[in-house]
């Protein structure tokens, strides 16, 4: 079985830095023509100057015989001047700001601390149509973890959206029936990404028979009725959900550690993992949609000129792929993915 489809894009993506970023870039140029880059590295990417800078880098490590292009976005945090904005409107490299609630996920210490403080940027964001990308949690330590998506929707995101409603924002990977849902209800400036691991995975796959450390994410996996939610939208065909991976590189010291990093490498068989979830819900026609053309559509990109074919034929990932001193982890380790790219 083979399968003809317009070159799909990644609308979340962690390539971090030096060797890993080579390693993530090479896994995804492989497939993917553009792809969202996270600005949440280590010294966060803050401004339009430091967003240019990372990409210059990206570009360094981006194969010879590849197109591909990074679609940069830059770190909002409560200082970030709305003149920020215009900066970003009139360059075509950068196309959105990410909102991460300070603490709530890797390298997230000096995002938004409070929503209000942030609103003369999102008034100037929405009067420039730049959208606005969230990672819908809250970080509050009374409220349970697997409710942080849910209470965020009920306390922030029906906030913003009746203060902004004009303001395109893109609820990141998404992981409850709460948040499909919202997005279901809400107008046509409200996408969302949705990640490989989240439709394959619940959140027995990580606990039972042992913590499963490279299963551990953010937002975490949550019970079985979520993920069949998250299947009913990937393949609904509704143009609001689109592919993000979220694919996110952590060496193996720092994932099998006391106090263990939140991610899930998927980059090495994004595609080819999407290509068996739809399968399996006997929906591969719907795949090219999701895949290559709603996320584009949202962001007001062209759709790719290149086909790509995936060929229904096994293959073993690998066991690790080094990376320095170390080594990443992949999804699916030592295990088979159900397809391939073939061209």
């Amino acid at each position: 079985m083979h399968l003809n489809i317009t070159q799909p894009d990644d609308l979340h993506l962690h390539v971090r830095e030096d060797a890993m970023m080579s390693l993530a870039i090479s896994h995804t140029a492989r497939v993917f023509a553009r792809a969202i880059i996270m600005p949440n590295l280590a010294t966060p990417i803050i401004s339009t100057e430091a967003a240019l800078a990372y990409r210059a880098n990206i570009l360094l490590a981006i194969p010879k015989d590849s197109n591909f292009i990074p679609l940069m976005t830059i770190y909002l945090t409560d200082n970030t001047p709305p003149s920020e904005v215009e900066k970003i409107k009139s360059n075509q490299h950068i196309h959105a700001i990410k909102y991460y609630p300070a603490g709530a996920t890797t390298n997230s210490d000096s995002g938004v601390t409070n929503l209000s403080k942030t609103y003369k940027i999102l008034e100037q964001m929405e009067k420039h149509d730049v959208p606005l990308l969230v990672h819908g949690e809250v970080t509050d330590s009374d409220i349970d973890i697997f409710d942080r998506e849910k209470i965020f929707i009920e306390r922030h995101l029906n906030v913003l959206i009746n203060d902004f409603p004009s303001l395109r924002i893109v609820f990141e990977h998404i992981t409850t029936k709460e948040a499909v849902d919202f997005v279901n209800e809400s107008s046509k400036n409200i996408g969302a990404t949705i990640t490989a691991h989240h439709l394959l995975l619940n959140r027995s796959h990580m606990l039972v028979g042992g913590i499963k450390p490279h299963l551990y994410c953010l937002p975490v996996l949550k019970r079985e009725t979520h993920r069949t939610a998250l299947l009913e939208a990937a393949t609904s065909a509704n143009p609001k959900f689109f592919l993000g991976t979220d694919s996110a590189p952590h060496t193996i010291k720092k994932k099998e550690s006391a106090c263990g990093c939140a991610g899930i490498y998927t980059a090495h068989a994004a595609l080819e993992l999407y290509a068996e979830i739809f399968e399996q819900e006997n929906a591969l026609d719907k795949l090219e949609g999701f895949a290559s053309q709603f996320g584009a559509d949202f962001y007001n990109l062209p759709h790719n000129s290149r086909k790509i074919t995936l060929e229904k034929s096994p293959q073993t990932i690998p066991a690790t792929f080094p990376v320095e001193n170390d080594a990443i982890y992949p999804f699916r380790a030592g295990e088979s993915v159900a397809w391939r790219v073939s061209q």
